[in-house]
């Protein structure tokens, strides 16, 4: 059953989400809850992660996103608990977010369950006053957004096993923006409700090689669907080897290297696909990662997949 979920997702095609709010990061499948807060603490070890992207490299002002994170299991593992900070520019505006995960575990056939919530605010702030504009009388840019706060709350639910997952969540569930938007009815709403879900299957021929296809579908209401499409192939225990394909957008290329079973660095090459390629046609982004904990020890023997 497993392996028809993830074949049926794969045959999922559509469009880019043109009003991406939430992070865009390649390398997600080595740290979930970037996605999805119910991943908090489904590892028997405290995980950690740095990462940076530079988008479309060519451009002046073009993305970049800066992502920092850490969970771990509390009260014996039936618990989940995670942190994660991220900075994300892109020309005039930029965004800081920094969330707390709680998730809560339980035993289901042959894995677990996991619910999961966040709580965290955003601060976002845009130079609106540097855009270059016709209507120069509009009142939207006649002043710029100087770091307003922003509750935010989000949600998931996440299914794992050995060999195994599947998530479904909206980090973005509910916020309250109205500061952020101007309109002459009174009615503010900025941050769109996306909705991820996400799905992967490990199959292991040797004992020296599992691979691993997955797929990411992203959907927000005003705006086409965007799925992922990726595999990635894990060598003695060592090296990952990947590629994807971001409808609309994007070819994928990605390596990690587990120096030793705590420390891991990790690289993702974007080669892109759409109108703007004529202009900048390659993003990168680099990832290190350090586990802490005895049984961080233990995957050299039995190593997470995900």
């Amino acid at each position: 059953m497993k392996k028809y979920i993830v074949i049926l997702a794969l045959i999922i095609t559509a469009g880019r989400i043109s009003a991406q709010q939430e992070l865009m990061i390649s390398q997600y499948m080595f740290n979930s809850m970037v996605l999805n807060p119910a991943y908090a603490g489904t590892h028997d070890y405290w995980s950690t992660s740095i990462l940076h992207r530079s988008q479309w490299v060519k451009f002046d002002n073009a993305p970049r996103t800066q992502f920092l994170s850490a969970d771990g299991q509390i009260i014996g593992g039936k618990a989940g608990l995670g942190f994660n900070v991220s900075n994300d520019a892109l020309g005039i505006t930029n965004v800081l977010d920094i969330n707390a995960n709680g998730a809560t575990h339980v035993n289901l056939a042959k894995g677990k369950l996991s619910f999961g919530l966040r709580l965290g605010v955003s601060r976002y702030s845009a130079q609106l006053t540097d855009a270059i504009i016709k209507d120069v009388e509009d009142p939207v840019y006649a002043s710029n957004i100087n770091g307003t706060m922003i509750p935010r709350v989000g949600a998931g639910v996440y299914y794992y096993q050995s060999n195994f997952f599947a998530g479904l969540s909206i980090p973005s569930l509910l916020s309250v923006d109205d500061k952020i938007t101007y309109t002459t009815t009174g009615v503010n709403s900025f941050y769109k409700s996306h909705v991820y879900f996400n799905t992967g299957v490990v199959f292991q021929p040797t004992p020296e090689l599992a691979i691993k296809p997955s797929i990411l579908v992203k959907m927000q209401g005003d705006a086409p669907v965007s799925v992922d499409i990726n595999c990635n192939a894990l060598f003695m225990n060592k090296f990952w080897f990947g590629a994807g394909y971001r409808t609309g957008d994007a070819i994928v290329t990605m390596l990690e290297w587990n120096i030793n079973p705590q420390l891991r660095i990790g690289y993702a090459f974007d080669y892109t696909l759409s109108s703007i390629s004529k202009y900048s046609n390659n993003s990168h982004e680099v990832m290190i990662g350090y586990d802490l904990g005895k049984a961080a020890l233990v995957k050299a023997r039995s190593p997470r997949y995900f």
